[in-house]
């Protein structure tokens, strides 16, 4: 009896120890295809020839478990993250292909919210081939297409110290009196503005009696 236990304890070792067999492992590891799997054969094997690929494998699990979470996130951040986690991963151009149209729809909403002429041209400088470029063209057209034609004079010695002048009691209305060449002759103008601020300038300087016309922007 004692002697049947014993090799019946030889059998379940030695069927123990098969079973946790380098190539028994292996398998089991490739099955489950998990990063714990992966680490467990390592740890097991840690001189067998497949450790290095267990780790190619576990790089990837945990690529492919960043990807998901900034995909499922579909966030600037998330994206941002995936890249400082996976510098050199699979999915690293699709990651920075994402940060950068976040940027760009986040520069664009930018842009629409200020409404300014300054927010535009910030947004056409650094996305010149964005797909809102042409919107933004025209929105920048609409603020920056009239100007209050204010004087036209000979000299630029004359022009300049009109300009001054101007400027000095119609700063606020003109936002800014500028020099403008035309032909032989030199034009005093205000700012880029939309027609409407153009025209509303203008009211306030004729009741100064100040020439004031509205006009389409210089080029």
């Amino acid at each position: 009896m004692k002697k049947s236990l014993l090799v019946l304890c030889v059998i379940m070792a030695g069927a123990l120890a098969a079973c946790s067999s380098p190539n028994a492992d292996w398998q089991k590891a490739t099955e489950q295809n998990t990063v714990t799997a992966y680490q467990h054969f390592i740890t097991e094997h840690p001189s067998d020839a497949r450790v290095e690929q267990a780790r190619n494998r576990i790089s990837a699990l945990k690529d492919e478990q960043a990807w998901s979470t900034a995909k499922s996130a579909d966030t600037l951040d998330a994206y941002q993250q995936y890249l400082q986690q996976e510098p050199n991963g699979m999915h690293a151009a699709d990651a920075q292909d994402k940060v950068n149209s976040l940027q760009q729809a986040a520069a664009w909403q930018a842009a629409q919210s200020t409404n300014t002429a300054q927010g535009y041209q910030d947004f056409l400088q650094k996305y010149p081939n964005a797909p809102q470029a042409s919107d933004a063209q025209t929105a920048l057209k609409k603020l920056t297409g009239y100007q209050a034609l204010l004087a036209t004079v000979h000299t630029k010695a004359y022009a300049d110290k009109v300009a001054k002048l101007l400027k000095s009691k119609f700063g606020n209305e003109l936002q800014d009196v500028v020099v403008v060449p035309h032909g032989k002759l030199l034009e005093i103008r205000s700012a880029p503005m939309t027609e409407s601020d153009a025209k509303t300038a203008c009211e306030k300087l004729r009741k100064a009696h100040q020439r004031c016309d509205v006009v389409k922007s210089v080029s």
